[in-house]
């Protein structure tokens, strides 16, 4: 078997409401999807969830080679790009690539890629996170009473602007997630997207475990952080998770050798080969991994196969536009079908006919703020709906609890996005 060729599409994923972070908001809830179609000249053709950058200087690695050879060709791309380096979107290619040579590979054997790689149990526990930040309460409620009704009882919010908003939503997801389980105490989790220094991701964690409990935060400071990322460890009760934006195993070892993470996060988009390489690392280290971002159908397969998964992250409900996964959510957790390879099938038709444009957004959630980090409040208070500083109105009956020091009232700095 021979690789012959690739393709390139995109798609998108149709989430029918404003989704992002601290960062930006896409407000139409309209988030591009790249796809990269490897063929082969026994007719297998292979899916990859990611990235197009660079991707015939990198494709040129592996043309003409036997797609089984996955990880000696995962590393052929790593050395493809030996003088530039492999960080970046450039990574995410690399991924994409690998995720459909490993996709490739199963539909030869004739099993699912789970079965493939050594996994015994088809079902990967999941966890809610529904990129909420631009949700008024109501439309917060009814987001997590539908990942309820699938069995889900851990959830992560997207915040880290103001304490006391922060403390409120996470109140009414754990209030959602604990009816739902008849009083069984959920998880909660809240992740900041690198938005605090160093001081003020330990004061906003610090003030909210005052009143709740919290499984972890994710990247309260910048994912290169190590010494900043230890600091936050050590003045929180919550456990520190960070590595869905580290490109390449190197990236991990200043934050695993200072003891900077709790829990090794990986990025769906950056492939199966690298998850599984993060995995043993973590594992050296007695620490468990957990996936993050949409649709990581190729890392649920090798979630499976490893001794430390802990939880994968589910977002939305539905697959993009012309894509149909052998998946299903139930009682918690993904369920992994029987069919050879990802199981997952791409209707190029479907994604043609849309008449969605898939173009890039002006701003959103993958653009850092000017002033991130630079803040002396946490938000301004008079941002329009739609924007990830907006602010829903408190309940007639909420008691704000002691402000932090960068909530103390003086003069609002100016947010640079308006």
């Amino acid at each position: 078997m021979r690789i012959t060729g690739f393709r390139t599409l995109t798609t998108v994923q149709e989430w029918g409401r404003p989704v992002g972070d601290a960062n930006g908001v896409f407000a139409d809830g309209a988030v591009p999807v790249p796809i990269i179609l490897v063929d082969t000249d026994e007719g297998i053709t292979g899916v990859g969830l990611g990235s197009h950058v660079e991707v015939d200087a990198l494709f040129a690695a592996i043309e003409g080679e036997d797609p089984r050879g996955v990880t000696a060709l995962y590393d052929r791309m790593l050395r493809q790009t030996f003088k530039a380096g492999h960080a970046g979107a450039r990574f995410g290619t690399i991924g994409a690539l690998d995720t459909a040579l490993w996709d490739i590979k199963a539909q030869a054997a004739g099993e699912p890629l789970w079965r493939l790689l050594g996994g015994s149990d088809r079902r990967v526990p999941a966890y809610a996170s529904g990129l909420d930040i631009d949700l008024n309460d109501d439309e917060l409620v009814a987001v997590y009473q539908e990942y309820a009704a699938h069995g889900l009882r851990a959830a992560k919010l997207k915040g880290g602007l103001d304490v006391d908003w922060d403390r409120h939503r996470l109140t009414l997801i754990e209030q959602v997630l604990t009816d739902a389980a008849h009083g069984m105490r959920p998880s909660l989790m809240l992740d900041a997207n690198e938005s605090w220094t160093r001081k003020q991701a330990v004061r906003h964690v610090a003030e909210l475990e005052r009143t709740l409990d919290l499984t972890w935060v994710e990247e309260p400071v910048r994912r290169w952080d190590a010494e900043g990322l230890a600091v936050v460890q050590r003045g929180i009760r919550a456990s520190v998770a960070s590595g869905e934006n580290l490109t390449g195993l190197e990236q991990y070892r200043p934050l695993l050798a200072t003891g900077a993470l709790d829990i090794v996060q990986t990025s769906a988009v950056y492939g199966v080969t690298h998850f599984l390489r993060v995995a043993v690392l973590a594992h050296t280290h007695d620490l468990p991994v957990s996936p993050v971002g949409n649709t990581p159908l190729g890392l649920l397969h090798a979630a499976t196969a490893v001794p430390n998964h802990i939880v994968s992250e589910l977002q939305d409900l539905t697959p993009p536009v012309g894509v149909s996964i052998d998946l299903r959510i139930e009682d918690g957790a993904f369920v992994l079908g029987d069919t050879p390879g990802l199981g997952i099938q791409v209707d190029e038709d479907a994604i043609a006919a849309s008449r969605r444009q898939h173009t890039a957004a002006p701003g959103g959630p993958h653009i850092r703020p000017e002033r991130a980090g630079r803040r002396l409040l946490a938000v301004p208070r008079n941002e329009p709906r739609h924007h990830p500083a907006s602010l829903p109105s408190r309940p007639a009956n909420h008691v704000p609890h002691a402000p932090l020091h960068h909530d103390l009232p003086m003069t609002p700095l100016h947010d640079e996005r308006t």
